[in-house]
């Protein structure tokens, strides 16, 4: 049976240096232990008591971790701080915000549960993606970009999955993931959880947090004036981010208003069967970053944001001039928030990576296989740290533009895959998290894109009396003009 309560949450309530208190509710925990991720070291102090209702069962996924919680948590989280923000703009009582634990985990499987209408997407995955036994370990090989898929076929000498498992059963599993590293492609071997905390990347990313937020003083600049029925109206939000977890953030802040709008370089191929989902509510456009005339229009467009939100490697908006102590004088009160896999620290922070391969790499597939009594690889049943991680980064963006209003404070907001993996570990698991069904028949909303109707699953949570709403249907990249909105 699904559970409901509400319950009032000081978010966190300090007791003393490091103790929280919390009510007693099946999600309340994790949803305390994630706000206190999004807050700065110094905010906690003033935050405001939200009124949290949280209805379903807490397991709803079986899986060797709780990622039922992981996800009613971040989507909590963020629809609080989003709510917020609104009684901030408005100067007005927070509303009540409900999550419910299954529609929480629908969205956790969005790109996988969207149903084209009469047309059809491309494949989720490429044909040589995937897990291979290599000589001595499990190797997982992602190859959905062709760049990383050249690169696969470089260093094996092999075109189809038959020959990339033949060529891959002959060679030791690390020597293969550095050759597929330094050839430019993206690879991860199975480890279990002890061999990734004493390797030099567990070791410097072991203490990772999902989200650091530091913060600084924005020199006056707020947010717009105009308060409208969404949050974030009027919000202008930089979208440099790619595959999930940064698209996730930036479709929740556009679904609750704000002005999205993407930037990729032309002709930019992104995985075609993410698009759908990913670039609902927003407007994308083309940059050459290292065109003169595109940089200019580009720093235009941070000149005029509130909010960056960037899933590029930890280096690569410094090789492109655009690192912290650039961009902060373009735009003194800008918060910058970004993502990548494996964490800002370490000999793997400029490593490419995504959401399949941090489950290998950090111990999750093998816990997973351990618990499950599997002999191959078993990661989590849905894309679980690249969701939570989007959601985390909305709730820090959303609380950021609070206090930005509030105190004149802007941030600098860092999240990581591999942090979010360290959360998962910290979550005890429910009683019945290797019992519960995995039903497919959620309730799911129709949609219009630009290539067709579809149905897909609603946004989670809501803020009582504020509809989620998106002004743009799904479509292609590169198809707007690289021009914010007028307000």
């Amino acid at each position: 049976m699904g559970r409901k309560s509400q319950i009032r949450l000081a978010l966190p309530v300090r007791v003393g240096p490091s103790r929280m208190v919390s009510v007693n509710d099946s999600f309340a925990d994790v949803a305390s232990r994630m706000w206190q991720t999004i807050c700065a070291d110094n905010d906690s102090a003033d935050l405001q008591a939200a009124q949290l209702t949280t209805s379903g069962p807490r397991a709803v996924l079986r899986a060797a971790f709780d990622v039922t919680g992981l996800a009613t948590g971040a989507v909590a989280v963020a629809t609080v701080a989003a709510a917020q923000f609104l009684a901030a703009r408005s100067q007005s009582k927070q509303p009540v915000v409900t999550v419910d634990s299954r529609e929480s985990r629908a969205a956790f499987a969005s790109e996988r549960l969207f149903t084209p209408i009469g047309w059809t997407r491309p494949p989720m995955w490429d044909p040589i993606a995937g897990n291979y036994r290599a000589a001595d370990a499990w190797i997982r090989l992602h190859t959905n970009y062709a760049s990383h898929r050249a690169a696969v076929e470089r260093v094996l000498g092999a075109h189809d999955q038959e020959a990339v498992q033949a060529a891959v059963a002959g060679l030791r599993a690390e020597e293969l993931e550095t050759a597929i590293v330094e050839a430019g492609g993206c690879a991860a071997v199975m480890h279990n959880r002890g061999q990734w905390l004493a390797s030099a990347p567990g070791m410097a990313t072991a203490d990772a947090a999902p989200l650091t937020v530091v913060e600084r003083y924005s020199y006056g600049a707020g947010t717009p004036d105009s308060v409208g029925q969404l949050p974030f109206d009027g919000v202008r939000v930089l979208d440099l981010t790619r595959v999930i977890a940064g698209p996730v953030c930036t479709k929740f802040l556009a679904g609750y208003g704000a002005d999205v709008l993407r930037i990729d370089p032309p002709g930019f191929d992104e995985v075609p069967s993410l698009l759908p989902e990913t670039t609902l509510g927003k407007r994308t456009a083309a940059l050459d970053l290292t065109a003169s005339s595109d940089r200019a229009t580009f720093e235009e467009l941070l000149a005029g944001a509130d909010v960056l939100v960037s899933g590029l490697r930890a280096d690569a908006l410094k090789r492109l001039g655009y690192d912290d102590e650039a961009l902060t004088p373009m735009n003194p009160g800008l918060i910058i928030a970004s993502l990548d896999a494996y964490g800002w620290d370490g000999p793997w922070r400029h490593r490419r990576g995504f959401d399949s391969l941090v489950q290998m790499s950090c111990g999750i597939a093998d816990d997973g296989a351990t618990a499950t009594g599997q002999a191959e690889p078993a990661p989590l049943p849905v894309q679980a740290l690249d969701h939570a991680t989007g959601w985390l980064l909305a709730a820090a963006v959303a609380r950021a533009l609070t206090r930005r209003l509030t105190h004149s404070m802007a941030a600098r907001i860092q999240g990581s895959l591999i942090g979010t993996a360290n959360l998962l570990y910290s979550l005890p698991l429910p009683d019945d998290h290797l019992a519960v069904p995995t039903p497919e028949d959620f309730a799911l909303v129709a949609t219009t894109t630009d290539w067709g109707p579809a149905q897909r699953v609603p946004l989670p949570g809501r803020i009582d009396g504020v509809p989620a709403h998106w002004s743009q249907q799904a479509g292609p990249l590169g198809r707007h003009p690289a021009t914010w909105a007028t307000r």
